[in-house]
């Protein structure tokens, strides 16, 4: 341990010989505040073994082996490279006792108070960003109120210059052991310092008075230039020598402009292209300036080419006068209607079967008929049964029976398949009563719906 002072010493002389004496720069006194970490660990190692033994084999004390502690410091320039450093901290501690003073070491960290004056030997001065330095002094400590002992602070640290003679400290320091209960360990600190006064201001010199100012007009608006808000563009009174403005940038100045936060054009003065009938389609692209419209139809309102009072988009026969309750579409007529009611009630199969009977023909034809005079009409083909046999056998049976109806018309008759649907219901929907022969009779039934869409 002592070879490794000794080094330390050497070091330090060395440096100083070879230091440059710059511009004289004394620190002022200074006050700092230091966080720092005190290692009792790893200087008891490098006194059992070596210093190399300890970093060859990685036993420097980690950060959550040291004690965590806040110190004052005040510095004071005695010359260019030599600052005067008093340090005051504490820190709570396991302190290790060695075996010879006879105190047994604690079991709990107890408060270590130290306070020291040290030397900083500096190998730069303070007008230099980044100065090294290294220091020696004396110090004293006192553990838990009882226990008093002396020191040796060795090490070096850097001190970093953040303006206004603030820095930023870092130290390391050996404290060797002085007295018998002292012991060696090692001391991490950095911390920030400022001096205690303001420095002392320089020499106020009065300038001669300035040469009088010429009054100028740059941009000849007969503004004066330290009048005018734009001295090199003219402009107006009213403005303080700017142009008028144009606030919306329509190219309209706002006192010419009618609507001068709006964009616009000059044929409107300064406003947008008007909306009269207030649509959303400017007037110059409306073909209904003055009727609410749409934009697909150019502004005009949606058209109802068969003036039945209901828009082509929601009329299912536009060009063919109806009514609402129709979508559009006429009525079918009530003569029309009872033709095609008494055609339906004159169509027979065979017994349990699907199969048209002949005598269905002509009924059948005269449907055929009115679907032909009106090429507006569809027809809406159902199949119904009684009860008997259940709907296993109805509902298969009446949907045949309304599909052979379906395929007469269109393929007998020559009607458009579009034109027509068939259904068959079973005898979920009776006309009347099913314990009857005379209403099982009625409900065995095709029915046949005209309609207009």
């Amino acid at each position: 341990m002592k070879k490794f002072l000794f080094s330390l010493i050497a070091v330090g002389l060395a440096a100083l010989s070879f230091a440059q004496t710059p511009i004289s720069y004394k620190k002022r006194p200074t006050l700092g505040l230091n966080f720092f970490l005190k290692d009792m660990k790893t200087a008891i190692l490098i006194d059992k073994t070596s210093l190399s033994d300890v970093l060859a084999k990685d036993q420097w004390a980690k950060i959550k082996d040291m004690a965590p502690g806040v110190s004052f410091t005040y510095f004071e320039g005695l010359t260019e490279h030599i600052d005067f450093m008093a340090n005051l901290g504490g820190t709570y501690v396991k302190y290790p006792f060695s075996y010879k003073s006879g105190i047994t070491p604690p079991l709990d960290n107890k408060f270590l108070l130290e306070t020291s004056a040290s030397l900083n030997f500096k190998l730069l001065t303070d007008k230099h960003t980044i100065v090294p330095y290294l220091s020696f002094g004396v110090g004293a400590s006192m553990y838990d109120g009882t226990y008093f002992a002396a020191y040796a602070p060795i090490g070096a640290g850097i001190q970093v210059a953040l303006g206004d003679e603030t820095y930023l400290n870092t130290n390391f320091n050996y404290h060797a052991m002085v007295s018998g209960l002292s012991v060696n360990h090692l001391n991490y600190s950095i911390g920030i310092a400022s001096p205690l006064k303001d420095k002392k201001a320089p020499p106020v010199v009065v300038a001669p008075p300035p040469p009088p100012v010429v009054e100028k007009d740059t941009d000849g608006d007969g503004i004066l230039d330290k009048d005018d808000k734009c001295p090199t563009v003219p402009g107006v009174a009213k403005y303080f020598g700017c142009p008028v403005p144009d606030r919306d940038g329509d190219g309209i100045n706002d006192d010419n402009d009618k609507c001068p936060d709006v964009k616009g054009l000059a044929k409107y003065d300064g406003c947008p292209i008007p909306d009269r009938d207030k649509d959303g389609i400017n007037d110059e692209e409306d073909k209904c300036p003055d009727v609410p419209g749409v934009a697909r139809y150019q502004g005009c309102p949606i058209p109802d080419r068969d003036g039945d009072g209901i828009n082509d988009e929601e009329d299912k026969c536009p060009d063919v006068p109806g009514v609402k309750e129709n979508n559009g579409c006429p009525l079918v007529k009530e003569e029309i209607v009872k033709r095609v009611n008494t055609s339906a009630k004159n169509i027979f199969f065979q017994t349990n079967s699907a199969k048209l009977l002949p005598k269905s023909f002509k009924s059948l034809n005269d449907v055929v008929a009115i679907l032909k005079e009106d090429a507006n009409l569809k027809l809406d083909i159902e199949g119904h049964t009684d009860i008997t046999g259940g709907d296993k056998i109805n509902i298969p049976l009446s949907k045949n029976r309304a599909k052979s109806v379906y395929d007469y018309i269109t393929t007998t008759g020559g009607i458009s398949a579009g034109r027509l649907s068939s259904e068959g219901y079973g005898s979920s929907k009776p006309i009347a009563d099913n314990k009857t022969t005379k209403g099982k009779a009625l409900n065995r039934r095709v029915e046949m719906k005209l309609k207009y869409y």
